[in-house]
């Protein structure tokens, strides 16, 4: 899947599995792409190797929580709703654009 911002298209990948939710990005270094952590409302970067951006997101991609340039080995609560909320992790400074209650749009192919 993919998100525009601004002028750039990233790939988002999703942590649909236990494993994949609790590795993240750990260790990834030269992070060019998203991932979206579905029925989440909290993220960790312990074992980050650099910060990235963070976006918390209701059931309807409405942006309700944003971190920019968070860095390695804290814990972020988004909120207490597990259930309705995803996490977007991005690498750093990517997300400067986006607004809290903006909705963000994912395609399923390269649109240009």
């Amino acid at each position: 899947m993919y998100l525009r911002i601004e002028n750039y298209i990233y790939k988002v990948y999703i942590a649909d599995t236990l494993k994949k939710k609790i590795k993240g990005l750990i260790g990834k270094k030269n992070i060019n792409y998203g991932l979206l952590i579905p029925n989440c409302n909290r993220v960790h970067t312990y074992f980050m190797k650099e910060n990235i951006d963070i976006l918390g997101l209701d059931r309807n991609n409405k942006v309700i929580f944003k971190y920019e340039n968070a860095f390695p080995n804290q814990i972020i609560l988004i909120n207490n709703n597990e259930k309705n909320t995803s996490v977007l992790e991005l690498p750093k400074n990517t997300s400067k654009s986006i607004k809290i209650n903006d909705i963000l749009f994912f395609k399923n192919k390269y649109i240009i």
